[in-house]
């Protein structure tokens, strides 16, 4: 019998920390739409994705990046999943290669980071401006070097510049409808899965240090971020409601399937981080860190920060 999902199993769809735990999750809601789905290909992609975060990709460092961690990728990769579904219920059909085409997209959206052996200056981070066109290279030579049908390579470059935050979807010159809609929500679910996180106001710090090393955003310091992180908020609705065409918004099919409450989840979640961004925003700067106290993250970023950026 479906019940209206307690606190732990709300806190527990966010919780991706395991990889081989959002494989088996994300597969089980990708047999929702077809039992039948065949999950070799996207198999093997994750397989593969999980090892260049790891550093055990030939040719590969470890992907380095803070923010854009394989926590990261995990989260996105299940908002996909559920967003797929929810799509499904609400009337919208994917076709096996569609969702392989989003899963991979989902699982690659972020590759660009990944720093070759003889190239590990840095994290990764100082690619923040090139690493969509970086990672739209390495999934096409991927697709091809592993022998997966063409087919899922073409609208790779369309997909994945969704993920892009300085492109104006408007301005993407789809091939066709579908490719725009799969593009709508692998770029959904990139923006939703991150701020959905419940460490996502902690992050935030991490995220300052890649911006800081890619001399991008000119934020004067964390806490500038912080500030600056309710307007981009505002922005992102904008932004998923418009450019996205609301796509999000079909999750709440995806929660009445499973638990019988036509609740988004994704969205709450988001809400209540912003609500406590407000929170510690509004106290003084020697009072955020203290704020943020999930994942110890605040902790191992103190590590990273010069004073002046944390006073």
């Amino acid at each position: 019998m479906k019940h209206a999902p307690t606190f732990s199993e709300i806190n527990n769809l966010f919780a991706n920390g395991d990889s081989e735990e959002v494989w088996v999750k994300a597969s089980e809601i990708v047999m929702r739409i077809n039992p039948a789905y065949d999950f070799s290909v996207a198999r093997t992609a994750f397989n593969d994705i999980v090892r260049l975060f790891r550093g055990e990709y030939p040719g590969y460092c470890p992907i380095k990046t803070l923010y854009h961690d394989l926590r990261h990728m995990l989260d996105v990769l299940m908002c996909a999943a559920r967003l797929m579904h929810g799509m499904h219920l609400s009337g919208t059909r994917l076709t096996d290669n569609e969702i392989t085409i989003i899963m991979i997209a989902a699982m690659m959206h972020d590759v660009g980071y990944a720093q070759q052996l003889g190239e590990e200056t840095g994290t990764g981070a100082q690619y923040i401006r090139s690493h969509v066109s970086r990672g739209i290279k390495f999934v096409q030579n991927y697709i091809a070097s592993k022998g997966f049908p063409s087919e899922l390579a073409a609208p790779m470059e369309f997909i994945l510049r969704c993920t892009d935050p300085a492109v104006d979807i408007s301005e993407i010159n789809f091939p066709d409808a579908r490719t725009e809609l799969l593009g709508k929500i692998v770029g959904s679910a990139d923006l939703t899965g991150q701020m959905a996180d419940r460490t996502y106001l902690e992050k935030l710090l991490f995220l300052y240090l890649e911006f800081k090393e890619a001399h991008f955003g000119g934020y004067q310091n964390v806490h500038d971020l912080l500030n600056k992180t309710r307007y981009f908020y505002v922005a992102t609705r904008k932004k998923l409601d418009e450019s996205f065409a609301g796509v999000y918004t079909k999750l709440s099919f995806h929660f009445q399937d499973v638990f019988g409450v036509e609740n988004n989840y994704y969205l709450e979640s988001i809400e209540k981080n912003m609500a406590y961004l407000a929170t510690i925003t509004a106290l003084n700067k020697a009072e955020h860190r203290s704020m943020l106290k999930r994942g110890g993250i605040v902790k191992k970023s103190e590590e990273l920060f010069s004073y002046e950026e944390l006073a």
